[in-house]
């Protein structure tokens, strides 16, 4: 599906600032991962492909799926699949998404997440996909931390999207 990459940066580039960041009654705007994701789907949606083979799905539980309960997968519940539902073979693309306020924790889950879905379950594309005008080096230095603690990770893609109305990037690639 070569025109994941081009609906993706579009896609970013039109999450509007009430999506990017929440805005909360008595206090500040805040990210809320549910809210941004959800804004990405719809704008992804919108540009998705009329003939295109494969389904866009958001957060799929993958708890009792039988195959992935072999693989080790079956915990999982990624925020964003590009996949075709009912087969195991061909599917495209995981995406996870996480703030620029990520905690290690939460980093570390999705890049086994994300490298487990391309090296057994078969998905050609792991996308990480950082949202937030907080993203810096030190960040970044975080994700490239995790990424060397992990064990046999698969290829990942890591995209940042800093600034509304900008599309995110595709940044590097963690191996």
């Amino acid at each position: 599906m070569k025109e994941l990459t081009k609906i993706l940066a579009e896609a970013t580039g039109a999450i509007g600032n009430g999506y990017f960041r929440l805005n909360i009654d008595g206090g500040d705007p805040i990210y809320r991962e549910r809210v941004y994701c959800y804004e990405l789907y719809h704008q992804m949606r919108s540009r998705w492909p009329a003939e295109c083979p494969f389904c866009l799905n958001g957060e799929i539980d993958k708890a009792a799926h039988p195959i992935l309960i072999e693989l080790g997968a079956d915990y999982a519940k990624p925020d964003l699949l590009i996949h075709r539902p009912g087969y195991m073979t061909g599917n495209h693309a995981i995406i996870e998404v996480k703030s620029s306020r990520a905690p290690n924790a939460g980093i570390e889950k999705d890049l086994r997440t994300l490298s487990l879905f391309r090296s057994d379950v078969g998905y050609e594309r792991a996308i990480y996909l950082i949202y937030g005008d907080e993203v810096d080096d030190k960040l970044v230095g975080r994700i490239k931390q995790a990424a060397t603690e992990t064990n046999n990770l698969a290829p990942i893609e890591v995209w940042i999207h800093q600034t509304v109305g900008e599309p995110a990037l595709n940044a590097f690639e963690l191996k």
